[in-house]
This record gives C-alpha cells, structure tokens and sequence, in this order.
C-alpha cells in the first residue's frame, strides 16, 4: 500500500511557527532514538505481533531502515512499525529516502511507494493474516525516472474513509499537490492531525493536501477481527506506523509535538499553541 507522512528539519529555528502561536524545540519530542527500536513495535502479514520478520525493521547509522535481504520471495509479507502510543491531536514530522530496488515478489503498485499509518487501530489487535491495519495513510512515492509527475504526500485509506471538498471521498488514494521527488533524495514530510476534524499533509514545508473527518469503513484492510469493526466511527485518536511492502527505505529524524494537554492559563504547563484541552494534565 502506499503510503504516508512526516516532516523533518535539520535546523530547528528558536520558535517553530504554529497559526499564531509559537511551539518551542524542546516541546517536539523524539520519537526515535537513533540507537535502536525502543518504544516500537512490529506487526507483519503472516505473523504474529511482536515478531520483526527478516529483521525487515533495522537501526543503522542513525536511521530506521526496512530491508527485504533475509525475505526470499516477499509473499506479501505487508508490514509495520508502530510506536507505542496512541495520539489525537498532533504534528509529526521526519525525513525519509528511498534505495535499492523493489523486493521479488511485491506488487508492481508497491514500487518506490511506502508511507506512514495515522489513527490505526491498536496492531495488537491485528490477527496474524490481517494485511493492512485499518488507518489513514499519509502514502509516500518516488518518480519512477520516466518525465512524468508522480507526487507524494498522498492519502491513502485501509478500512477508511474521509472527506475532502466537502463530500465524502469515493477513491482509496488522493494525490497531493506536491512536487516529485526522485529515490536516493532526502524528502521532509510532516502530518499534521486535529483530531477528526483536520488533518493536513505537509512536504519540503509545504501544505500538500487537507482533508477532514476520517472514519471507519471502505475497503482493503482484510482479514481484520469483526469484533474491531465499526463502521462510520469517527476515528479521533489512534497508533502512527512507518511502512513496510516491498521497497527498502529509510526514515530519519522523527519527532511529535502533543497538541493535547493543558489549556489552563492558571497552569505551570500552559501551552498557547495546544489544540485540545486535557484538564488532567494540568499541573498546578
């Protein structure tokens, strides 16, 4: 599939510009160590959670790697790479590139194509055989070295659906506005999530594509628990996941700003630039 998200900087300026407030750097949080996978978890097609398959998800020299080379045949072995906690109201950004070329047995469709998963479901709850989790996918792409436009920073939409213009979206991927971007080039991709009011996709700091209200429903997610499907249910909260379905790629610099938490101005943790008010965060 397809598919997702993300921006990143190499130099974070003294305040990063949010609307009319201001975030400070200290307030984006790594997400990634650049050491290892802590605070991960693996969920791949044909097997149970937990199991990191071919060592498909890998650290070196400071980055997340995906890598096929212990695979074989890819057998649609579909997978991904989810951090622990679960999100509603944020800004994700990073950098990611693609290499190498495209696992024997992937779909032609999966060429120079991967992404990140937002609001999915818990991978916990992903029987062995489902292949897709149900989410929305911020999908990356690469140019295929034809001349012809093939942007990223699309959406893509696993047991999904979203509104875009006004009207519920009929198609599984919508393409962004952004430019091409060939494999082997670094590419700053951010996702920006409201909840399921707004969700924006940004590329080289630039807004790619809007759309609002994600629920459950539609297609392509297979083989899921009955007992988690819930058609037409707001999804305002869930998992973000790095992809993995056939092409090798890399992500680097990854890192989130909560825009949930405290509202209060009487509160040692106000923070003007927040989104979503949790009173129980408030410290006093």
């Amino acid at each position: 599939m397809w598919r997702i998200l993300l921006w990143s900087i190499s130099l974070i300026p003294a305040f990063y510009s949010y609307g009319t407030a201001q975030i400070p750097p200290k307030d984006w949080v790594k997400l990634f160590n650049g050491k290892n996978l802590e605070g991960w978890n693996v969920k791949i097609h044909h097997h149970d959670y937990g199991v990191n398959f071919g060592n498909t998800f890998r650290v070196k020299g400071r980055k997340i790697v995906v890598a096929y080379d212990q695979y074989g045949d890819f057998n649609n072995q579909f997978g991904h790479l989810y951090y622990h906690k679960p999100y509603s109201h944020y800004r994700i950004k990073l950098e990611y590139r693609f290499r190498g070329s495209l696992q024997p047995g992937a779909p032609d469709y999966t060429l120079l194509n991967s992404g990140v998963m937002f609001h999915s479901q818990d991978p916990a709850t992903m029987p062995r055989e489902q292949d897709w989790p149900i989410s929305v996918e911020m999908q990356f792409l690469a140019g295929l070295g034809d001349g012809k436009p093939r942007p990223t920073g699309n959406m893509c939409s696993p047991g999904t659906d979203i509104v875009y213009q006004g009207k519920k979206y009929p198609g599984h991927c919508l393409n962004s506005s952004s430019e091409t971007y060939d494999k082997e080039k670094w590419v700053e991709a951010e996702l920006e999530v409201l909840g399921d009011s707004l969700v924006r996709h940004r590329i080289e700091g630039k807004v790619v594509l809007e759309y609002t209200h994600p629920t459950m429903g539609g297609g392509v997610a297979n083989r899921f628990d009955p007992a988690v499907w819930e058609p037409g249910k707001a999804l305002t909260s869930g998992f973000i996941a790095l992809q993995s379905e056939g092409q090798p790629i890399e992500f680097r610099k990854i890192q989130l700003v909560d825009l949930k938490g405290c509202k209060d101005p009487g509160a040692k943790n106000f923070r003007s630039y927040l989104e979503a008010h949790d009173p129980s965060s408030c410290i006093y």
